[in-house]
């Protein structure tokens, strides 16, 4: 299973959810429902996958709105079939050196 072409698929089919966290740290960063979006239908890649995680299956996605920001959301696979945006942030130093690497 492509896990990024399965996230954009649901968000197509608007069969996803925003987490009370990943919504408050959207408006902390300025972003709109829409960056996120495209970010992930856009040029969403996968650079982190977390299969084991307690909560579930979930991941880390890289993409970049049509102004070029780049934008950092982690989905987690629900067995319902829909995803849920666990968290969305702007990746910015110390933590990250780009958006792919992280800091130390």
């Amino acid at each position: 299973m492509d896990i990024v072409q399965h996230i954009r698929e649901r968000i197509r089919s608007n069969r996803y959810e925003i987490s009370l966290h990943a919504e408050r740290e959207r408006e902390n960063d300025g972003l709109l429902v829409s960056d996120i979006e495209e970010s992930v239908l856009l040029s969403g890649e996968l650079l982190e996958d977390y299969p084991d995680d307690p909560r579930g299956h979930s991941c880390l996605v890289l993409g970049f709105n049509r102004a070029g920001q780049a934008i950092h959301t982690v989905w987690a696979l629900l067995p319902t079939g829909w995803v849920r945006l666990i968290t969305v942030y702007v990746p910015e130093p110390p933590r990250w050196v780009d958006p792919r690497t992280r800091g130390r």
